[in-house]
């Protein structure tokens, strides 16, 4: 069975099918922060929207992060290593990409097991 959480009317937030939790692409809710700010929240919403699906950033499958530019790289990087669980770092792929919201620096999907 699926398990569908904070579900509008484009998307759901959140998706758990047999033991995986799939998250929807999660950005920072105030696009006037700088990229080590944005990635902070994003990095919050995932931690709480896991929290909603039973699982946490410690049981991370693989993280698929893009970023509008590329020079931000460092900046979400030095956010990003703070964050993960030591010895527990997921696979990630990270990319520049046109997001959706041009005051948008970063979004972050991530796929975790409950």
């Amino acid at each position: 069975m699926i398990h569908r959480f904070e579900v509008g009317t484009r998307m759901s937030e959140i998706a758990v099918y047999n033991g995986t939790v799939y998250l929807a692409g999660q950005v920072a809710h105030d696009s006037s922060q700088d990229i080590a700010g944005q990635t902070r929240q994003v990095l919050e919403g995932i931690d709480i929207l896991l929290a909603q699906a039973g699982s946490h950033k410690g049981r991370i499958l693989m993280a698929q992060i893009f970023i509008a530019d590329l020079h931000d790289f460092a900046g979400m990087n030095a956010v990003w290593d703070a964050w993960v669980v030591p010895s527990q770092t997921p696979p990630r792929a990270t990319v520049q990409a046109a997001l959706a919201n041009t005051a948008w620096k970063i979004e972050v999907v991530v796929t975790a097991a409950v």
